[in-house]
């Protein structure tokens, strides 16, 4: 368990705070460059900031403070033209940098005083990488965005899919290294959904961690596995600071404010062997839901019944109150970590995992459990025996909500019957 204080430090991120500077030296996925198709403005808050993404008509993305600097009107009403955004209020218009371009009454009748020259709008770094829209938002200059390999992998379908989750954002990151829970949540529970019907979930058997360069692996042996299976030799990634890695998808948990948290799904499905070669023209981004109509957690799905759990746990997780046991080493792993990264950002170091090195940031590997699959596939008769991959020929696994165009796109390329809109 943790003190109250130790807690405290762990999960407040706003401006000021201790953990809300260390997230700040990473960059982080806030949104879906395909959003930007139909719409050009979107507020959006991180790390207790009220901010504005936008995409101008050039093609370039900002985020801005939302209010504007002259009386604080909300710029998520503006909108954008040739080059930044501009104020519904008084027309002020700002570029992705923050500078004032134009004050049109002020440039008119006073131009002499040169005011727009003493404003400046707070403003972050943006860029778009895998079909995500990245934010840096801590000192400059910033380190490197990396471009984590399966980002460059050819003949795959990518979506990403949003959704905003309730509760601090270290309940959702401790996850990323919690393997029994995948015996129990997502398979007992499921089992229980569906009648409590069907064969028991192999127990695990033993559980290891381990540290490497860009966050920890977590390791399992369940029953019917031998000591060469990749879940063991290889593992699954708790991507640092707040990222999960499972082979072929990725995940963040990206910190709205203390009690909200901004879940970002990367996920990429290679097409069938015979299907090459397959380019995916434009990544679809959908917001997946966490409630149904009746107000009620939705369970069915696999992050779903991780919101669950991350929710249940409260706003913010009271650690003072938990007995952790051995197969959470990896969270007594992860919270050391922290406070050592804390440390050394209050050195003037930089924590883990940040890259300086253009030439390493360029292509980041990471371990791969699927690493096979992924790079060479699967023929379709593979697909129909294959326990994972045969569910992915039915529906999408991880979240609920996926609209009908998405999965006719995703059938398309697979090959698979697409259903009515």
């Amino acid at each position: 368990m943790l003190s109250a204080e130790k807690n405290h430090v762990l999960t407040r991120v706003g401006p000021g705070t201790p953990m809300g500077g260390l997230l700040r030296r990473y960059w982080h996925p806030i949104a879906g460059a395909t959003e930007f198709d139909a719409l050009s403005i979107k507020p959006i808050r991180l790390f207790g900031e009220d901010l504005v993404l936008y995409k101008d008509r050039g093609g370039r993305f900002g985020l801005v403070d939302r209010r504007c600097c002259h009386r604080r009107a909300d710029l998520s009403y503006g909108w954008v033209e040739d080059c930044g955004i501009r104020c519904n209020y008084h027309g002020w218009l700002y570029d992705q940098e923050g500078r004032c371009l134009e004050q049109p009454y002020e440039d008119t009748a006073n131009p002499a005083a040169r005011l727009k020259e003493q404003v400046r709008l707070k403003a972050y770094p943006v860029r778009v990488l895998g079909g995500l829209v990245w934010a840096y938002m801590g000192p400059l200059p910033g380190p490197e965005l990396p471009n984590w390999a399966p980002f460059t992998w050819p003949h795959g379908f990518t979506e990403i899919v949003i959704s905003d989750v309730p509760c601090n954002w270290l309940q959702c990151q401790e996850n990323s290294i919690d393997p029994v829970h995948f015996e129990w949540m997502h398979d007992h529970w499921s089992l229980q959904q569906r009648g409590g019907n069907g064969p028991r979930p192999p127990a695990h058997l033993k559980v290891d961690f381990a540290e490497f360069d860009y966050g920890f692996v977590y390791k399992r042996i369940r029953e019917g596995q031998k000591d060469d299976d990749r879940l063991w030799t290889v593992g699954r990634v708790c991507l640092w600071p707040n990222g999960f890695y499972l082979g072929e998808h990725f995940e963040w948990r990206v910190p709205i404010d203390d009690e909200n948290t901004l879940s970002i799904g990367w996920f990429w499905t290679r097409v069938p062997k015979g299907r090459e070669p397959y380019v995916q023209n434009s990544i679809p981004t959908w917001h997946g839901p966490v409630t149904d109509e009746h107000g009620r957690w939705i369970t069915s799905h696999v992050m779903n019944q991780d919101f669950v759990a991350w929710v249940g746990q409260g706003t913010i997780a009271d650690r003072t109150r938990e007995f952790l046991g051995s197969s959470d080493g990896g969270i007594a792993m992860m919270r050391r970590q922290l406070f050592k990264d804390l440390d050394a950002v209050a050195a003037g170091r930089d924590p883990k995992a940040v890259i300086r090195d253009p030439h390493v940031a360029r292509l980041v590997e990471l371990p791969n459990v699927n690493e096979a699959i992924s790079r060479e596939g699967l023929t379709l008769a593979e697909w129909e025996n294959h326990p994972l991959y045969r569910q992915r020929m039915k529906d999408f696994r991880w979240q609920a909500g996926q609209p009908v165009e998405v999965w006719n796109a995703y059938a398309a390329a697979m090959g698979f019957p697409l259903r009515p809109a």
